[in-house]
């Protein structure tokens, strides 16, 4: 096996964060203005430390979001064609509750009482259980397909939990105790794929780091982070 890092953005704040609307297809208008500068922040970055210089591919979602993300800050990784792919869509919203106020979602389909992975809150939605498959399976191609190389995926924070999930077998019930997972806008998730040099017994995949974002400071901080 050669040494394979995929490396997750998480999108710039969208318009739909802001407007505290569902974000799904059709839902999805894009970046918001914070977002754009974001995301900025990160080409920045990128461009000055070459952290991911060697970039062979960069994907992203279909969702508007998330493809405008992984434009702007391409220049950084040498122009690299962007190439969308739905199966790192965030969880799919049915066609009733895409673009509803998350007031008039919550109230329309109230959180169950007991939740379980194949629940489907909204009518026609994506199950966290069928969104699993679908990421757990690309991310698997993905890794197949540049064995040995460095790929960059614009996606969701969503896609982020699900390969935390996937890779430290976490229970996604959440009813064993554990800390919850807060990737923010624009923060790279990294994921080394190699033999394990330790341990046999596990999987050979690295969490190399989890929500850095250390390119947002002062006003480009998610809005909940800030502390003025």
């Amino acid at each position: 096996m050669g040494q394979t890092r995929i490396v997750l953005v998480r999108h710039g704040e969208s318009l739909a964060q802001e407007r505290r609307v569902v974000g799904g297809h059709a839902g999805c208008a894009g970046l918001s203005t914070l977002g754009v500068r974001q995301v900025e922040a990160l080409r920045d970055r990128l461009a000055d430390s070459g952290e991911l210089a060697d970039a062979t591919a960069l994907y992203s979602s279909v969702m508007a979001r998330a493809v405008q993300t992984a434009q702007i800050f391409a220049p950084a990784l040498g122009d690299l064609e962007v190439r969308q792919d739905c199966a790192f869509c965030e969880g799919h919203p049915g066609a009733e509750a895409d673009g509803l106020s998350w007031d008039e979602y919550d109230q329309r389909w109230p959180w169950p009482a007991e939740w379980s992975p194949e629940a489907r809150r909204d009518p026609g939605s994506e199950s966290f259980a069928d969104m699993r498959e679908r990421v757990s399976a690309r991310l698997d191609a993905l890794a197949e397909r540049h064995d040995g190389e460095t790929v960059v995926v614009a996606c969701h924070g969503g896609v982020v939990l699900h390969t935390m999930f996937q890779w430290l077998q976490l229970d996604p019930a959440g009813d064993s105790g554990r800390a919850w997972l807060d990737p923010v806008n624009t923060s790279l998730t990294e994921w080394r794929l190699a033999d394990n040099p330790f341990w046999s017994g596990a999987l050979p995949v690295q969490l190399v780091r989890f929500n850095d974002h250390g390119h947002l400071r002062g006003d480009l901080l998610p809005r909940r982070h800030r502390t003025d």
